[in-house]
């Protein structure tokens, strides 16, 4: 039996989704354009803390979480028809993620280069 490494995954992922940086990440946040998405466990938001305005959505229950047939679907928690753009600590999750929901049919997805270490750097604001 031949698995894939996650490795791979993440790179086969990353040729079909849409990756941006911290400056137009934090552009669509500020015009109201996207949901800012955190998949980060909730121990490591308690560890770095959050970034403003971002929802979190743990990695384990994005696809349920935004599936509108689902029982755990979060209605009105987020606008469905504004760009998602996911992060999580280093970007590996986020790109695995952000390719899970386009399988879904989610057109307007993406993901941020370098997750929250990049963002740390950026001009959001962590609190």
């Amino acid at each position: 039996m031949t698995i894939k490494s996650s490795q791979i995954l993440v790179e086969e992922a990353l040729k079909e989704i849409k990756t941006i940086n911290t400056e137009e990440a934090y552009q669509l946040n500020k015009d109201n354009k996207c949901n800012l998405i955190d998949i980060r466990d909730v121990r490591e938001l308690e560890k770095e803390g959050r970034v403003e305005d971002s929802h979190h959505i743990p990695r384990g229950m994005l696809e349920f979480w935004l599936d509108p047939e689902s029982a755990y679907f979060k209605n009105g928690k987020l606008d469905l028809n504004k760009e998602m753009v996911l992060f999580c600590a280093g970007g590996l999750r986020s790109a695995l993620a952000a390719k899970s929901l386009k399988d879904m049919g989610f057109k307007k997805v993406s993901h941020i280069e370098g997750g929250f270490g990049s963002i740390k750097q950026s001009n959001f604001k962590i609190v």
